[in-house]
Formats: structure tokens, sequence, C-alpha cells
């Protein structure tokens, strides 16, 4: 047992129920209430708060989260329920609020100390990391509800990084599943939800219905009309706050594969089959199906729209997006229900599928073989027929792709439009092609074969290289606009990401490969806690911290976390692994072999207009 769980037993246990009850009769004026301003439900307190906090000073135990009655979230309360909650400052007690790490110890905004590894004596690097991981969460009307981004006790500026982030949370969200505590997921799942019917503007335009918040914080404001009385809100960015101002495309696939994982390893299906979980799978979909322009079944985005949120050179059809928006429609179409409003919407994510998994497949796969095959591309093909379909100059093969590239092993480059391929090797786009089953068995053996080949560039002193290679040089100056924080072989432009580690692990288990992911892990254990859990190392070894990486960096701790989890029980990757379906396969194969004019002809009866 973890000193974590033995802290949140002892704290719930004997005590709970005597002090649940006293704490009732002692805090009765906290309640609910609706706020026509903020268009939010929050907690209402008032001066109770002095007689609930001698209290607890008497007791020398924590406060028990309270149960908030809010008329938009359900009341749930399962095994994760027995929750440490902290105080605020000596003038307010604060719900929602998150508690903080500093100097070995996890303390809430008053100072108190709760339990940690430190107090227990537990000197293991996963007890620590679930120490860290627990002082992460953020609460809303005493609820857990997200983990925020990092919680660095030595950086003051803490920009956007004291907010519950969408993809963050996801590796913190299989780590408490992994554990048996659903209480917080399920309430991240239902509040996420609540926010993605907001209707958004920036510069009076609104985007399209169905778009998820990039984050979320909580904020307590002061009630209208009473100067003692406070209340919670959550209030999301949807990208209009963010640097660069981008709407985050991945926050909605996230959300349903996190949703899929939740019925999976809970066995609870009842949330997925909610009228407005339903409804909110359904608006997600209808904003990536949209028609467009587009002539490729590939999602098309701006840059920074994904886990790389500055500019990079990823905008058109980046596969980290095809692969977590593949992965997204296998798991939608699993849970939506079964009826006759819904056929329309389940016949376009079929087709979609088939297509995208061929065009993947197909146009995004590079090997020693295929390289050369471009290498002796022609050009300028008008036709039907052309082999040399997205008139690919062969002069666009990088001369470092030329040297690097090992006779045994591939991947799927990083983007494809016109006239471009982008030959980078991005790790998280390859890993969830693998566990999305939207790279074929033989292509996600040879990825694998390719990071073990190039172990000491991808991997090196810490796993894992979220791109490959770095852009230098005038390439830099040009694409990235000269960011200082994107420079060569830091952050986004070839910094090494702990949190890979958990989809590296995913995708081994997978394959049924976990050495590779073993051997990785090991990597981390070296250094990561000793570091401080940073978010990011630089340079092309990955031997310093990043320049600008945050300390104690919340899913780099998850992602460590899950990797250990998945490795003892490598059976629980199968509620993030999407299998192979037959159909794709038989559908795929038929593409290869159709005839492309068949897809020319008009549908429907010819139509006379008249003019």
């Amino acid at each position: 047992m973890g000193a974590s769980e033995a802290a949140l037993q002892i704290f719930s246990g004997a005590f709970a129920p005597q002090f649940h009850t006293n704490l009732r009769s002692k805090f009765s004026s906290v309640c609910c209430v609706k706020s026509s301003k903020d268009r939010h439900y929050g907690c209402m307190q008032q001066n109770g708060v002095r007689i609930l906090k001698s209290y607890i000073r008497r007791q020398r135990i924590r406060l028990e989260s309270l149960r908030c009655k809010c008329s938009q979230a359900e009341n749930i309360r399962g095994a994760s329920g027995r929750l440490v909650n902290g105080l605020a400052n000596d003038s307010k007690f604060q719900l929602g609020q998150h508690l903080k790490y500093e100097k070995g110890n996890i303390l809430s905004d008053d100072g108190l100390t709760a339990a940690t590894s430190n107090v227990f004596g537990a000197n293991s690097i996963e007890d620590e990391a679930w120490s860290l991981l627990r002082a992460s969460m953020v609460y809303y009307c005493g609820n857990p509800v997200g983990t925020i981004a990092a919680n660095d006790p030595s950086d003051s500026n803490t920009l956007n990084y004291d907010q519950v982030f969408i993809r963050d949370f996801i590796p913190s969200g299989i780590a408490f599943l992994l554990k048996g505590d659903y209480e917080i997921v399920r309430n991240f799942i239902l509040h996420t939800l609540q926010l993605q019917s907001w209707e958004k503007t920036m510069d009076c335009h609104s985007p399209g219905q169905g778009l998820m918040p990039a984050s979320f914080k909580v904020r307590t404001v002061p009630l209208d009309g009473d100067e003692d009385a406070t209340e919670e809100v959550l209030d999301p960015d949807f990208g209009e706050a963010a640097i660069g101002r981008v709407a985050p495309v991945d926050s909605g696939l996230w959300w349903i594969i996190l949703l899929r994982a939740y019925g999976k390893c809970s066995g609870d299906t009842s949330v997925q089959e909610r009228i407005d979980v339903q409804t909110g799978i359904k608006m997600i979909l209808k904003l990536c199906l949209a028609d467009g322009f587009d002539m490729f079944p590939t999602l098309l985005v701006t840059d920074g729209s994904c886990m790389i949120d500055r500019r990079m050179g990823i905008h058109g059809h980046p596969l980290e997006i095809q692969a977590l928006f593949y992965s997204a429609l296998l798991c939608a179409r699993e849970m939506l229900a079964p009826e006759e409003a819904s056929a329309d919407l389940i016949r376009a994510l079929n087709n979609r599928l088939v297509a995208m998994s061929f065009h993947i497949r197909e146009y995004y796969w590079i090997d020693m073989k295929k390289l050369n095959e471009i290498y002796r591309y022609k050009t300028e093909e008008y036709s039907f027929d052309a082999v040399n379909k997205f008139n690919i100059y062969p002069d666009q093969i990088p001369p470092w792709l030329v040297e690097w590239m090992p006779n045994r092993g591939g991947y799927l480059i990083g983007n494809l439009q016109p006239a471009h391929m982008d030959f980078r090797f991005f790790s998280l786009g390859n890993l969830w092609a693998i566990i999305s089953s939207l790279a074929t068995t033989d292509q996600s053996h040879a990825i694998l074969d390719f990071i073990e080949a190039k172990w000491s560039d991808l991997v090196a002193g810490m796993p894992l290289k979220i791109c490959y290679p770095a852009l230098e040089g005038e390439e830099w100056r040009i694409i990235t606009g000269s960011d200082p924080k994107n420079t060569p072989w830091s952050y986004h432009n070839g910094g090494s990401w702990p949190t890979l580690l958990w989809q590296l692990t995913v995708a081994s288990i997978k394959t049924k490969r976990p050495d590779i992911a073993e051997n990785a892990i090991k990597v981390a254990e070296r250094r990561i806690a000793t570091d401080k859990w940073p978010e990011y190392y630089d340079t092309k070894g990955a031997r310093f911290v990043g320049k600008q990486a945050r300390l104690f960096q919340t899913w780099s701790i998850a992602g460590y976390l899950v990797a250990k989890l998945l490795i003892a029980n490598p059976n629980a990757a199968n509620i993030l692994v999407n299998v192979e379906d037959a159909e794709l396969v038989n559908a795929f194969s038929f593409a290869l072999t159709a005839n492309p004019r068949r897809k020319r002809l008009r549908k429907g009866p010819k139509q006379t207009f008249i003019i």
C-alpha cells in the first residue's frame, strides 16, 4: 500500500463517519446556488466558516470533501470518494482549490501539512508520484474534477499551468481509473461536457458547436448582493485566451477516448448512455465530419491545434490529429446508442474510417523501400492512375533522412499535403496509430523496430522525443517565426517529453513487446524524480532539464504512473486499445483494387436547372 493510500484510509476511516455527521450540523449554511450572470452553478459559503475551521483544528484531521447537491451534476460517491480537501486562506474557506507541493510535503493553502510519502517514510518513486498526483487535484463544489497542469512551487508566474487541461488530464484520468478511483474521471467527463454547450465568441466570430475547451479553471467569486458569500464557477478557455488563439482540436477527441476508457475500466456504462453524453459525442462528430473544401479524408487543422500548440509547421493534416481522430471515431461508434436518428451519422463515420485507414496506411508510410520509390518519382502526372498522386518532388527528401533511415523498420510521416511531405518523426502520432490500429499490424511492428533502431536518438537520456529531428537555422526561423521557446532541441522542437512514456507503454503492450516500454521506464527512473518531474528536457540527448520547463509537471508524473501500472497489469491496456475491425480490413483491401474512375460518377439523377 502506498503512503498516499494509507493517508486517505486514515482520514476517511474510523474518524470519517462521526466527523461527517458533526460537519453537517456545524456547517449547515453551505448550499448550492445558481448564478444567472455567469450561467454557472456553485457552492455558497457564509459565516459558518470560522466555526468549521475551529472544529477542524480541535479534531486535528483534514476536512472530508463536501458534497454539493447541484442540480446540474450528479452526486457521485464511489471507491474514490475518500478524498482530502484543503482549506484556503485564514479568512475564507474555498472549495475547488488544489493542494500545493512544497519542500517534499503536500501543503494546503493555509499551510497545514497533509500526509505525504515523507511522513510515512516511503521513499519509492511511485509513492512520491502518487502523492504529487493527488496534490494536483482540483475540487469543485467539494468534488474532484481534474488535475492542474503543473504544481511548481518555485515558479511564481503560473501563466495557465494552474488550470485543468483536457489533454493533460488524460494520463491522470487513466492513472486514477487503473487505481480504481473512478469518481474524479466521471466528474471530469460530465463537467467538461457542460462546458461544451457554451456559446463561444472571439472577435465577433463563434466556432462550431461541439468544440471542447482547451482548459478550465475553478474560480471563487463574490456572490451578487452578498458581501459575505462566494460561489465557485468553472471558467473555460476555448482558445480565445491561449497563446496564438488556436482552437484545441484534440480536446474533443481525447474526451471521447477517455469516456470509453472510463466505461470499460469501471464497468459503468450509464455515463455514456446518458442523453446529454450521447448528444455531446454527436456534436463532436458532426463538427469533425462536416463537409468542406478538402479532398482528403484526413482532418484539416491549423498549426498548434494539438499537443504541439505553437507554430511548428504542422498545419494541414498532422499525423497526431489523424491518429486521435481515427481512434475517437472507433470509440464513438462503439458507444453510440443504436437508433434511427443516428443512422446517417454512423454511416458517415464508417465511410470516413475506411477512407482514412486507406489514406494513412498507403500515403503516410515511409521505409527504405518507399523512400527509394519517392526518390524515383516522376512529377507533373495528370492521370487518374498517377503513381505520384500528390506531385511530390524527389528533391524534397532531406539529406538527414537518407542517412537516418535504417534498413529495418519504418514510420508514418508527420504530414501530407499537395507537393509536400513532412518527413519528421512525430512520436505521439506514430504511437497512437499503433494503439488505434490505424497502422497495420506489420506497420505497428515496423514502427517499434524503428524506435529500437534509433533508440539513442528518440529515447537517449529521457523518453521520448516529441519529434525528430529539430528545426534548425533558416528553417527554424521561417517555420517557427524565430520562436524563442521552440529553439532547436527544446520544447516542441525536438525536446524530450516524459509524458509520452505511457503511450509508448500501451503501444508496446498491444504489439506484445513490453520489453521496449520496460527499458524506457528504466531510463526515466534514473533521473525523473531527482530532476523534480520536469515538463520536458532539452538538447539532442535530453541531458538538460528544459530551460523553461515547469517542475512537478502533472502529466509527467501521471505518464510514469500509467506506464508502471500497465506493465504490472498488461491486460488493463485494453481500455485504450482499438482492435482492428475486420470490415475495415476488407474495405481497405477493396480500395486497393478499386477503379478510381468509379469515384467520379455522379450521385443521383441528373438535374435540370431553369435559368
